[in-house]
């Protein structure tokens, strides 16, 4: 089983109207924190990312934000307090960064920004790219419309009941870590060919 060292966390750079979004990103940070796993993030000191991002570093975690140039007047990267702040010319090379450095992914409510980063990770594993593992904290049933989403594409024939297991959720704070370790798999070559030469429904 892979060690989970860093999880790539998505999430809104707004609070939410629901105060429980604010306590569970809270509170998830200072798991990574008391667990000694390092926080990988879009950089942003505002919203559920601030949050997240605070509570971690004060708890003990290294914190990386990563940050592209025309967001760092908006979102105020300096207010996260991260260990590092990754500045990148574009969104492209943002993503490509906080894959690079993830052992797997966790996708607290946010908005169209973080359902992106959420599904591009979904379809990258359909495509057989990687095996990290991709993880939803459903708090407040945030993520249930989504979760039908996924079901009507399957009854429809658009996708198989696999890539809907391959999205991890989590109704919990408690819970994340549990599931993230349970699933991590060392990604092989083979494995990936194996994975590349199924046909799959898109």
């Amino acid at each position: 089983m892979a060690e989970i060292k860093k999880i790539c966390v998505y999430c809104g750079s707004s609070p939410g109207r629901d105060g429980r979004f604010i306590e569970d990103a809270k509170a998830f940070g200072e798991i990574l924190g008391r667990e000694k796993i390092g926080l990988v993030f879009g950089g942003g000191g505002v919203g559920l990312m601030g949050t997240v991002a605070r509570a971690a570093r004060d708890t003990g975690s290294e914190v990386t934000g990563i940050i592209p140039t025309f967001l760092v007047n908006r979102e105020r990267p300096e207010a996260a307090h991260s260990t590092h702040t990754i500045v990148t010319k574009d969104m492209h090379e943002r993503k490509h960064k906080m894959f690079e450095l993830a052992d797997a992914f966790v996708a607290l409510p946010g908005g169209i920004g973080t359902l992106e980063e959420l599904v591009e990770q979904l379809t990258w594993i359909q495509l057989g790219q990687h095996q990290k593992p991709v993880l939803i904290l459903n708090t407040e049933g945030f993520w249930n419309p989504l979760l039908a989403l996924l079901g009507n594409f399957r009854d429809l024939g658009f996708l198989g009941q696999h890539a809907i297991d391959n999205l991890l959720v989590a109704d919990k704070v408690e819970e994340i870590l549990p599931k993230l370790r349970n699933a991590a798999a060392p990604v092989t070559l083979w494995t990936l060919r194996e994975n590349q030469g199924v046909s799959e429904n898109m």
